[in-house]
């Protein structure tokens, strides 16, 4: 899976880390062997016979470390045992070194993938993430990246571990006697058959697992965000049976997987079981034999005792493969789903751009335009409209008529159905989007600000900004004189979302941000709502002496905030049905001239 390459950077201690668990697992893998020398060769006596046991006897008499002088029984119990300690001792020295380098290559792993993963997020058109969900991508970008950081690390340990004593166990063990084989070939198909079984079984279960996860961060995130419009409405009760019911369809679906692979341990342990009782009435029968008839076959007790380890230690690697794949199959679910955002190309995406002969115009030709999903409804239509280089427009319109969609296509926040929208006099899909949105600035209604200082929320417009840009900017945008009221002034934190700020406030820190940039064309998307008329009328006069350069288009709901623009566009129904100065529109647009009088006209007037 192409998601993998994220370990080629860590590869050597992608190596290394199963190489110390194969030195791990031989350490452990050589105690039952040095466990039957002490039982036949110190407890019972036995002679050492020829191949591996003589090999032993001379590796521990040639490294003795208590002396010749001693009892040879209690000679090689203690030169056995001391041995047996050092390799237990230097099989947790290879497992501390496998664990350590494991963990480096899964950690580096998820952090490399999670922000590319972050990085894909941020660059994903509005569309798409608008398919995504907020909540949906969280979950991504941390529940399913650390369900993969532990399939790796899983995997480089355990899959390793667990082969390994598997197929050296099964070795060492038929190396005792060959009839042991006949357990392994019943027992181990047998639980194989199981453990497909109950992974095909939970397999698919995994995928809405993380989609039930999706919808608790989901309802999470939306109460978080909207927390004073719930309190606003005592919604406390309604959004905890939202959440109750959302836990409870996560719970229900873990506990039903739960549930499926609560059979696997019970069953394993039965097969377990009838393999060491095999293995007891297989050797205890040869040494019965061996006894009654005199005749010695070789097996001997201390080998029996051994083969019961080896026999544990096969089926405790099978019982851990078994695990592990269920981690396997968890972490591939998270892999479809973080390809899903890795794969997204944006929609909206730009080419290199010749030098544009025009700065600060703006043009819609034949300008259709709906939302991907809705693509039937039809928001705007037939819209022609150009705004030369300076002027200030104002746009005007019933909620929901298409105003916000209309400017949103200038920076391709969307791109049009049918049509073009020139900048410059090119079209913005031939633009590279950080070459468009450098022109352009734009001030939302809603004004989203960041944990961190005033100066920090106003340099987002421009990072490299110096104290004097930062004021300046403020002061056009009517903001210096309540920040300065502030003990901390421009040094005062914000928190979360503004929430210490009011509206207007947050709105004129907005605009600041949107106006230290100093674009060629700068939209106001009905971003002085929350401002009185006075402050609102002072904040155009400073635009006119300072960006007088600069192209302004000002969404609106109030006619005061555009009567001195250059020229006001009317738009109904996603056309636009008038567009001429306040004089003319008073005299030729009767959709004007009643929104003039219902907001402004007095009696007798």
């Amino acid at each position: 899976m192409k998601i993998f390459r994220f370990l080629k950077k860590y590869w050597f201690f992608a190596i290394l880390a199963p190489l110390f668990m194969v030195g791990e697992v031989l350490m452990d893998l050589l105690q039952p062997t040095l466990m039957s020398v002490i039982v036949n060769n110190g407890v019972l006596g036995l002679e050492f016979d020829e191949g591996f046991s003589g090999l032993l006897h001379s590796i521990i008499t040639s490294t003795a470390i208590w002396g010749s002088d001693i009892n040879q029984g209690l000679l090689i119990i203690l030169n056995t045992g001391s041995l047996m300690v050092f390799l237990v001792l230097l099989g947790g020295i290879f497992g501390i070194l496998s664990g350590v380098y494991t963990n480096k290559v899964a950690f580096n792993f998820s952090n490399d993938l999670r922000k590319e993963a972050f990085d894909h997020v941020v660059h994903l058109s509005f569309e798409q993430t608008d398919s995504f969900t907020t909540g949906s991508l969280v979950t991504r970008l941390t529940n399913d990246v650390t369900q993969v950081q532990n399939m790796v690390s899983m995997s480089l340990r355990m899959l390793v571990r667990s082969g390994m004593q598997f197929v050296l166990g099964a070795l060492f063990l038929l190396s005792i006697k060959k009839e042991f084989s006949y357990v392994l070939l019943i027992i181990l198909p047998v639980e194989l058959i199981i453990i497909i079984f109950f992974l095909l079984k939970v397999g698919p279960l995994f995928s809405v697992v993380q989609g039930r996860v999706d919808d608790v961060n989901a309802v999470v995130q939306e109460n978080v965000t909207g927390a004073r419009v719930v309190k606003a409405y005592t919604k406390e009760e309604h959004e905890k049976k939202r959440f109750a019911k959302a836990n409870q369809n996560l719970y229900d679906i873990n506990w039903r997987v739960f549930k499926i692979m609560a059979f696997i341990s019970p069953l394993m342990s039965i097969f377990f079981s009838v393999a060491i009782v095999s293995i007891l009435f297989i050797g205890g029968e040869q040494i019965y034999n061996d006894f009654t008839s005199g005749v010695l076959s070789g097996l001997e007790v201390g080998e029996v005792i051994a083969a019961i380890s080896y026999i544990t230690t096969i089926l405790n690697g099978f019982m851990m493969l078994a695990i592990m794949f269920q981690s396997i199959v968890r972490g591939a679910a998270s892999i479809k789903r973080l390809n899903q955002v890795l794969d997204s190309t944006p929609v909206v995406n730009g080419k290199d751009v010749v030098e544009a002969n025009e700065v600060g115009t703006v043009e819609f030709k034949d300008v259709d335009f709906s939302y991907p999903d809705i693509k039937d409804e039809m928001i705007l239509q037939g819209i022609n409209l150009k705004v030369e280089k300076g002027q200030k427009i104002g746009i005007l319109g019933a909620t929901g008529c298409g105003k916000s969609s209309l400017v949103n296509l200038i920076p391709r926040f969307y791109d049009v159905t049918y049509g073009e929208v020139l900048v410059d006099g090119i079209n913005v899909k031939e633009y590279q989007l950080d070459v468009l949105r450098s022109k352009v600035s734009i001030a939302l209604q809603k004004s989203e600000l960041f944990t961190g200082t005033i100066r920090d929320n106003i340099c987002w417009g421009k990072e490299d900004a110096t104290d004097e840009e930062v004021v300046a900017a403020a002061k056009i945008a009517q903001a210096d004189d309540f920040i300065t009221s502030f003990k901390d002034g421009y040094d005062t934190i914000v928190a979360e979302k503004g929430a210490s700020l009011s509206g207007g406030q947050k709105q004129r820190i907005s605009i600041a941000r949107a106006l230290i940039k100093k674009p060629e064309i700068l939209i106001f998307d009905d971003s002085t709502s929350a401002l009185d008329l006075a402050t609102e009328a002072r904040l155009y006069q400073a635009l006119n002496q300072n960006l007088s350069e600069t192209t302004v288009i000002i969404i609106a709901q109030r006619v005061a905030s555009v009567l001195n623009a250059d020229k006001i566009a009317i738009i109904s129904d996603g056309e636009i049905i008038a567009f001429d100065n306040h004089q003319n529109l008073m005299k030729n647009c009767q959709t004007y001239i009643d929104i003039y009088n219902s907001q402004l006209k007095k009696d007798g007037e």
